[in-house]
């Protein structure tokens, strides 16, 4: 575990030395879980977002992006169960003073469990090498089952107590199980109480009820709104989808773990409407369509897996949870819900208009079903940068720092490093971005040695480093040198574009 919080510390610490991610409103010593990302770090976050964006709305011709406001009536968070239902059960060690969600703290006490029988399975694993049959394992060895009885036994107290929001029965179990404060030691806990996460303003000139309006815990009630308006005006036919990325707020009591939770955060949602009794085909399709698309990055198979939500949401009849392998343990990345016709209905009720579509097929008019994809994009940006950044020994025995993001999420496709600064070398380089930097995001760099630009390259995941040397000036080709192989070529200039393109560009992506 402390290996893990070592290299989240790395993470924090190159994220900021590289330019990618800083404390916000620093010079003030800093606003708590808010981050301002810097000049490589919007590049890297707009890269994630158009690959998420056109994997969705280009690559499916029944779904659409909006872009709705942040600000909402406020009875849209009445009828969406927000004001209501959307709250933290909280617990404080009165020793530390520390507050922790309480559901929280039994997750991370059934994951130490967890790791107890990997760890068995990893034991098991080197004793008998090839002839290891793991599935047996699991379903025979004493140890295991012991301890996956164990946590079958938490989840379903776990998921009664929060469900019947007995938050002395979730205290009660916090102290059964001698979960301890990971700061004081002690279990010395509070009651547990619920803590509404939304962050309510005034709205005009005149205080008062009636001017109250929230800043939005999330970005899906946009699209629900506006359900009829896009399937009108798209003469969209059922099924379809509607998507959108935008900033969220949420008053986060417990945030911390660097962007992983943070106060403002922005989320990529697509609201998939469905008929009513089919909405479980498309959750499985929407399972299988999300996970490939992270798989796609090549961040590692190994990295992610499926959890199965304890307890649903108020509006899910299925949920699910992309979890990732984050340097804090394996986290939620993405969520799959199958939210069922709560919110339309709720919409319906609350505003007195009509949600629902008339299907010509059918001959008949409903009140559409909803299946939800909901990733976080700072989580993802966390996941990327986390995964991507390595300390390489290479053959002679030095080091480098690499940060070996997909290539075509990279801030920088390609650095031009002129050999010197003499010799009309500078100008030359200068020649060759004016003409890259139509297709690609180009960075020049003449400072330094050529190997310590190299390493500097590295650091930052740019992809291809383009040396401008004298024998440029008389055949007309460069070398290009290839970030993760460090494998050089001569190439001749008018090839560049090309060469890099093939390697590059998003579309490879998509594809996959």
């Amino acid at each position: 575990m402390e290996q893990k919080e070592d290299k989240l510390k790395e993470v924090i610490s190159h994220a900021k030395e590289y330019g990618f991610v800083f404390p916000s409103s620093e010079i003030y010593d800093g606003l708590a879980a808010t981050y301002d990302y810097g000049q490589l770090g919007s590049e890297l976050k707009n890269n994630l977002k158009t690959y998420w964006w056109k994997s969705m709305t280009q690559m499916h011709e029944n779904i659409v992006g909006i872009d709705a406001a942040i600000f909402m009536h406020p009875s849209t968070w009445k009828a969406s169960g927000h004001v209501d239902a959307f709250n933290d059960p909280l617990i404080d060690n009165k020793d530390s003073k520390k507050r922790y969600r309480a559901d929280v703290l039994i997750e991370e006490h059934i994951e130490k469990i967890r790791q107890k029988i990997n760890k068995e399975v990893e034991k098991a694993s080197k004793k008998f090498g090839d002839s290891f049959d793991e599935t047996q394992f699991l379903a025979t060895n004493p140890n295991v089952l012991r301890n996956s009885q164990k946590i079958s036994e938490i989840e379903e107290k776990m998921r009664i107590t929060l469900e019947n929001n007995d938050l002395e029965g979730v205290r009660q179990l916090i102290i059964d199980l001698e979960i301890v404060c990971p700061i004081s030691g002690s279990k010395n806990w509070t009651e547990v109480r619920q803590f509404n996460l939304m962050f309510s303003t005034e709205l005009g000139s005149v205080a008062g009820d009636a001017s109250t309006i929230y800043l939005r815990p999330e970005t899906a009630q946009g699209i629900f709104v506006n359900f009829l308006n896009v399937q009108k005006s798209g003469r969209m036919k059922i099924p379809f989808g509607i998507a959108q990325i935008g900033k969220a707020f949420r008053n986060e009591i417990v945030a911390r773990q660097f962007i992983f939770r943070m106060r403002e955060f922005e989320q990529m949602e697509m609201q998939f409407f469905v008929r009513p009794g089919e909405e479980m085909k498309w959750y499985e399709y929407w399972k299988e369509t999300r996970v490939k698309w992270h798989k796609a990055l090549g961040l590692g198979d190994n990295a992610y897996r499926l959890h199965d939500h304890i307890k649903l949401a108020h509006y899910a009849n299925a949920a699910c949870d992309i979890e990732f392998d984050f340097p804090m343990g394996f986290k939620e990345l993405e969520g799959i819900h199958s939210r069922t016709d709560f919110d339309l209905k709720q919409h319906e009720n609350h505003s007195g208009k009509k949600m629902q579509y008339f299907d010509p097929e059918l001959n008949e008019s409903y009140v559409p079903y909803v299946v939800e994809t909901s990733v976080g994009l700072d989580r993802m940006f966390l996941a990327v940068l986390s995964n991507s950044l390595k300390n390489e020994t290479l053959n002679d025995g030095s080091e480098r720092v690499i940060l070996s993001l997909p290539y075509a999420l990279a801030p920088y496709k390609v650095a031009v490093l002129p050999l010197t600064k003499k010799d009309d070398l500078p100008e030359k380089a200068k020649e060759i971005i004016n003409n890259l930097k139509f297709d690609f995001q180009c960075q020049y760099d003449e400072k330094d040695s050529i190997g310590k630009r190299y390493r500097r390259q590295d650091a930052i995941g740019t992809p291809f480093c383009i040396t401008v040397d004298h024998e440029t000036l008389e055949n007309n080709s460069v070398t290009l040198r290839d970030r993760d192989s460090m494998e050089q070529i001569r190439i001749s200039i008018d090839e560049l574009q090309f060469y890099i393109d093939k390697k590059v560009n998003m579309k490879y992506l998509l594809k996959k």
